[in-house]
This record gives structure tokens, C-alpha cells and sequence, in this order.
């Protein structure tokens, strides 16, 4: 089966090489099309193709006005492009499409699959909700990562249930196994007590403010914030208690294992949200084997029923404060929760798993064309 996986704005790099690795290495003949990724290196290429066919010409920095502007320019001729291109494919599986009002005009007659790694904008311009559901009406197949992701998706979008498909979000395994790996910074080697790790971009809904809030109190251990902030971080430095380090940027594959390997726990404390399924960063700590406490929004419940991870309500930054406290004084609570991550990798969230229900989805639809 002839396979493109489109991510025209190179949003997801890990989770689209993953994706094509495992298709290519269950059978299918992949072809990843996408844009230059203008924050660092990506991942190399195992058993598929891939072709930055998107966004050529755009000019300025990575997440510049001028970028954007040049990028949307650009949109509708490369869109064009690629339907012709996406004549030698069998099935056309999208994970990001960004102009969701005209990206479903622009759709080329084949299959369609979407990824609602968002199922709808977490931080939406007007109008902008209501164009993502008549994108997903347009296409032919929709994957969730979740049962929690598929209820939304169908009961309260009313999209139709026959078309939505969960496929668990696989874990990074990769990132755990890089021939090439760079140390921490020099001025964090030195940390010889507990670690937490808050990591991935900065944003609002990921509830920083609480998790500031919830280390008030916490001795003996450093949180660590590491990522591309996409917020102002002034207000954050100015309420941060002792112990909590700021690491503002972005954060390479073969830098990111030094801080996975070095952290006792993860903490993700997302706030609650409808438009929210599933993380990559949940996905990096599975297969690292870290063990995680999780706000209980979106799909994260179902990845803890694994036993990889401790629930706390969203917001309450002092339920937050216990979990991570009784977490960090008891190592062999630590040790359990790290082999059910580590199981959970190896088996429901491993992308082999993955690889093969897509397959299916693709067979059906293919199947349903001919």
C-alpha cells in the first residue's frame, strides 16, 4: 500500500517519523511530505521517503509574523501541488491541517485521514472551531487518541461515529535509544538531589502557574521547566519558589534524553479542557520509563489506568503538592509506576500497535473506494 503521511508545517516531526518508521516497517510504502523544520534537526528517515515540498520560499525566523505571513502565501499553490502529487498515493493520512475554513475545499480525491492531535484549536481564532468540524466532516476517517478524544469528536462535534478511530498516540522509543545523545547543561550536572521534570513548550493551558504553586512547600528536590516558551515568563520567574529552574528554549532530540534519564518524575498538570486528548510529552516519559503525575483532563486517565502514572484533579495545586510529594518519598512507589510505564510502552502504546490499527483504517478505506 502507496502511503503519504502530510504534515505541511512540519507541527509534529517526532510523531511523524515514528509513524512513517512503523508503517514502513509493517509493510506499507510511506512517503512523508512536509516543510523544512526551522526549529533544529528531525529525525532521520528509516525505510521511507520524505519530501519537503511545502513552504519553500518562506522567509524570517521561526515563529515570525513574517514567517506566517509568507508561509500563508504559500498555502494554496503548495495545497495544489501536492494534490497532484498525492496521485501516486493509495491513502493520505494528514496530521496537521492549519487553514481548516479553506484546507477542506483543497483536499485531494483520495482516502482521507486526519489526526485530531488537537480536536479543536486549543487557542482558537473566530470562526476557527467551527472550521475544524467541517474539516473532520470532510475527510474520510479521523484517529483520536483516546476513548475521551473519540467521545468529544462524536458526541459533542457529532461527527459521525463510523468514521472516528481511536489509535493510541505510541511512545517515543527512539528518543530512549539515540546513538548520539548530548549531556545536560553544564550548571544542572551538578543537581545531586530528586528531580522533577516539567517539559515541552510553554503554553497556558499547561498549567505552570499551579504547578509553581504546588512546589511551595516541596524541599529537597528541584523542579525543572524546560522548553520553547510561548507565554511571558516574567510573571512565572516572579512567583517561582526556591528549587525551580528555568530552562526557556527549545530542546533538541539528542538533547532531550539527558533530561529524561536525569529526572525522577515527570509532572504534566494541564489544565482541564475539551479540546484536549493526548501529549508527546506523555509519550517521551512512557518510554523512558518515568513515572508521571498527570492532571485528569483529556486522555491522560487512560494512559494512568496503566498504572504508569497518579491522577490529581485539574487546578488544585495542593492535591498537586501531595502527589508529588509522596511520590518523591517513596522510591519503590517510583520503581512500580516506572515498569507499567515502561510495560505501557512495550505493549497498547507502542507504535508498533499503532502501526498496525492504522493499517487497518487505511484498508478500509481503500477498500470502501475500490
Amino acid at each position: 500500500m502507496r502511503v503519504h503521511v502530510v504534515d505541511p508545517s512540519a507541527f509534529t516531526p517526532p510523531y511523524d517519523h515514528a509513524l512513517c518508521r512503523a508503517l514502513a516497517v509493517a509493510g506499507a510504502q510511506v512517503e512523508l511530505i512536509t516543510s523544512r523544520f526551522a526549529y533544529g534537526e528531525v529525525p532521520a528517515r528509516e525505510g521511507y521517503e520524505v519530501r519537503e515540498l511545502f513552504y519553500r520560499r518562506s522567509l524570517g525566523k521561526a515563529g515570525s509574523r513574517l514567517r506566517r505571513t509568507t508561509k500563508l502565501a504559500e498555502h494554496v499553490p503548495d495545497m495544489f501541488r501536492y494534490r497532484r502529487a498525492a496521485r501516486a498515493a493509495d491513502v493520505v493520512h494528514f496530521q496537521w491541517l492549519d487553514v481548516q475554513w479553506l484546507d477542506r475545499f483543497l483536499l485531494p480525491p483520495r482516502p482521507i485521514v486526519l489526526t485530531a492531535h488537537d480536536l479543536l484549536p486549543r487557542e482558537p481564532r473566530p470562526g476557527q472551531a467551527r472550521a475544524q468540524r467541517l474539516l473532520y466532516e470532510a475527510v474520510d476517517a479521523v484517529i483520536a487518541h483516546s476513548q475521551y478524544g473519540r467521545g468529544q469528536l462524536v458526541e459533542r462535534l457529532g461527527i459521525d461515529p463510523r468514521k472516528v478511530h481511536v489509535i493510541r498516540h505510541g511512545a517515543f522509543a527512539h528518543l530512549a535509544h539515540q546513538p548520539e545523545e548530548e549531556p545536560l547543561p553544564g550548571e544542572l550536572r551538578g543537581v545531586t538531589g530528586p528531580v522533577v521534570l516539567f517539559f515541552g513548550l510553554l503554553r497556558p493551558y499547561k498549567g505552570i502557574e499551579v504547578l509553581l504553586e504546588a512546589w511551595r512547600g516541596i524541599d529537597d528536590a528541584e523542579l525543572w521547566i524546560v522548553g520553547r516558551p510561548l507565554m511571558a515568563l516574567e510573571p512565572l520567574r516572579a512567583v517561582a519558589p526556591s528549587g525551580v529552574r528555568f530552562v526557556p528554549r527549545f530542546v533538541s532530540d539528542r538533547q532531550l534524553a539527558a533530561y529524561f534519564r536525569r529526572a525522577d518524575a515527570v509532572v504534566l498538570p494541564y489544565s482541564g479542557t475539551e479540546r484536549f486528548d493526548q501529549s508527546g510529552v506523555l509519550a517521551t516519559a512512557l518510554a523512558f520509563a518515568k513515572p508521571v503525575v498527570l492532571s485528569d483532563v483529556g486522555g491522560f486517565g487512560e494512559a494512568a489506568s496503566e498504572g504508569a502514572g497518579v491522577l490529581v484533579p485539574p487546578g488544585d495545586a495542593d492535591a498537586l503538592r501531595s502527589a508529588l510529594a509522596a511520590l518523591l518519598s517513596d522510591p519503590e512507589r517510583r520503581e512500580r509506576l516506572a515498569a507499567a510505564a515502561a510495560a505501557a510502552a512495550a505493549g497498547p502504546y507502542s507504535w508498533d500497535e499503532a502501526a498496525r490499527s492504522t493499517l487497518a483504517v487505511y484498508r478500509e478505506l481503500v477498500g470502501g473506494r475500490s
